[in-house]
Formats: structure tokens, sequence, C-alpha cells
């Protein structure tokens, strides 16, 4: 991998709003060109990106307009789509046909979690990917994750041939109770596997953060956007041999160019200002649960109540209003505790609560959010 900024192709610039299969392609041909003008070649998409079009915009913009050589293209294996063993030959057929090539840089399992992973333990796919690189179909092979770091362990050991890890990392995920950016990390660098970053702005939210951060970043460098910061963060990290951007617009590309074009890792003091600026992140969050659990050990329903509120805080901060990750992971903790609307009401919780908030409300919110079709 060359520099360190890939291009997202998951939420690419739209001809009608809210219509995610609606590609403004003209616009992105002219980003690509621009992507590669600029000395970077890394572009990612997937099977079920803008509706199941993402990897046909990238055949028509990107693909049919530069030599095979001039980019890397990754792709992954829809896990949570599989049935059966013939799926995974009969999907990856379609995606190279979609992408128009005839072999993927970079390919991934989609999503491990707790429930995805048992699928492609059951079919094998690891073994799949495995005999697709053997066949030339595949250069690297790796996985996606969105799950814990105990799990991630156990997959790195159970399949070292993975060559890397695509995880989420941010700074405002970094020590978050659900999501476990740093300890993810930390297992991802202690099987030794290089990681590729997804989500370094949070859905958009650390673009636009709180009137005070931005203050707090402009006055440590007045020439970088509140985005840089997120993304120079992750590329920070040693042993983070990419960040993914999903960039919408032109203008998005032409602001992470400039400061990833000659990439400068955080100074001591640009990391200070990120820690100042996750407190007063903080501040604004929704419900200031602390993570201190107080409330779990007597809930009747065994409701995971700050991870619960961790990712509702999330999903609040983000500004993508399609898809959302952090449903993704209430998805897995429903594996092995009870709902937000399993919730009974009894007030147990907000009589443990060091913060006096108002939990059963809360929860009630939360399952609005992550529960409603």
């Amino acid at each position: 991998m060359a520099k360190k900024l890939g291009f997202g192709c998951m939420r690419l610039p739209l001809t009608e709003a809210g219509n995610f299969a609606a590609v403004d392609t003209a616009a992105v041909e002219g980003m690509v060109d621009d992507f590669l003008a600029a000395g970077f070649t890394y572009f990612d998409t997937a099977y079920m990106y803008h509706d199941f079009r993402s990897e046909c915009v990238v055949r028509e913009a990107l693909v049919k307009r530069h030599d095979r050589d001039a980019f890397t293209l990754a792709s992954k294996l829809p896990t949570m789509f599989l049935k059966t063993e013939e799926d995974q030959e009969r999907i990856f057929g379609e995606q190279l046909e979609k992408c128009g090539v005839a072999y993927f840089d970079y390919y991934l399992l989609h999503n491990l979690n707790v429930t995805n992973y048992r699928i492609a333990e059951r079919l094998d796919s690891f073994g799949f990917i495995a005999r697709k690189k053997a066949e030339g179909r595949i250069r690297r092979i790796g996985f996606s994750f969105h799950d814990s770091a105990a799990l991630l362990d156990e997959i790195l050991t159970a399949h070292p041939e993975t060559e890397f890890v695509q995880l989420q990392i941010n700074y405002l995920d970094w020590d978050n109770e659900s999501i476990q950016s740093r300890k993810c990390y930390e297992t991802a660098r202690r099987h030794g596997k290089p990681v590729v970053v997804m989500e370094p702005v949070k859905g958009g939210a650390l673009a636009q953060v709180p009137q005070e951060a931005e203050r707090l970043f402009r006055s440590v460098r007045p020439d970088l956007s509140p985005a840089s910061w997120a993304i120079r963060y992750a590329a920070s990290l040693e042993g983070v041999a990419m960040v993914l951007s999903g960039m919408s617009s032109p203008r998005q590309m032409a602001d992470n160019i400039s400061y990833m074009r000659e990439f400068q890792p955080l100074t001591p003091d640009e990391h200070d200002a990120i820690a100042r600026a996750v407190q007063i992140i903080n501040r604004s969050i929704a419900i200031p649960c602390t993570a201190c659990r107080y409330c779990v050990a007597g809930c009747p329903r065994r409701i995971a109540i700050p991870e619960y509120f961790a990712l509702y805080n999330a999903d609040r901060q983000s500004l993508n209003k399609g898809f959302s990750v952090q449903g993704v992971y209430y998805a897995n903790l429903t594996q092995h505790h009870g709902k937000a609307s399993d919730c009974i009401g009894c007030r147990k919780c907000e009589k443990s609560c060091p913060q006096h908030l108002g939990i059963v409300e809360g929860l009630r919110k939360v399952a609005e959010t992550f529960e409603t079709a």
C-alpha cells in the first residue's frame, strides 16, 4: 500500500437526495481522476453499497477509464447474505463482473461479528477466499470487523492466513465502551496484521464538531479542517496501512488530498488538542452515561444499558442518515443481552445511577432508533 488515504465508495455523491441508488456518476468520475492525479490509488467498495450499485459505479468511473495497474481495488464477500457454499462462488463472480476486473487487489469477508463469523465458519469462507487467492483472483485476503476485541483475537488466532484487518477507528471511539477501537487495534497489532481504518470521521460527525472544539483545533492549526484531525489521527497510528474516507463531494476530496498528499503524523501538541476536543464533544452527547455499569447488575432483563447508550450517542453524532454502523453493533449485543425494548420500567437501574439519568426513557429512545424497520 502506498499513500494512506483510500477512497471509500459507500457515500458517493447523489443526483437525488436520499436515493442511494442514484449515484452521480459524472461527479464520481471527476473525483476519481483527481484522486489518482494526486498519487492515491486505493478504492474500497462492497456488494451492497449504494443499494448494490457501488461496484457498477466503480466499473464505469474507474475501471473503464483507467489502466488496471493505476489503481488497487478492494471489495467484500457479504457474509450476511450467504446461505450456502455455492452462494460464495456466485456472488464473487457477480462482483468481478460488476466491477469489470479479473481480480481484486484486496478482498474481505464483510462485517465479521458473532453471527457472521458463525456463517463464515460453517461455509468455510476463509477457505473460499484462500482458494481464490491461489487462483490469482485475489491478491490479498482479509476481513472487516465490527465486534469485541475478544472475538477479533479468536478469529485471528484461528485464521493466521489473514493478511490485513479493517477496523472502525476514530478518536471519539478509541475508548468507546461498545466499539472497542483501541482494544481491537491493539489485538490486530499483537497478531502482526496491518490495519485498514474505516469510519475515521465517524459518519461525518467529526467533520462538524461543536464550535468550541473547532475553535480549539483552529487555534493549533488554523489551516486544517476538523475532518483532517480525524483522518490524520487514524493515519498516525503505527501499523495503519490505509485510512478510508467516504468522500461524497469534490470539496471533501480536495480537502482530504490537501493534507494527505504529503502526510504528516500528529505532533504531541495536536494529540493534546484532540484529547481536549474529545472532552468537549462528549459534553454534547445526548445521554451522558459514564459506563460505570452500576445499572447493569440488577437489571431483570440483562439489558446492556451502557453499551446501548454509547451506540445511541454515536448514532446521534453521525451525519450519515442512511446505513448506521451503530445498528450493526446493537444487533451484535442483542444476541447475548436483552433488547432496549425488553425494559419493563422497574427503574432499579435509575436508583443505582450516580449520574441520575432517566434510563428508562433513554432505553425507549434506543429502541426507537435501532429496533424500528
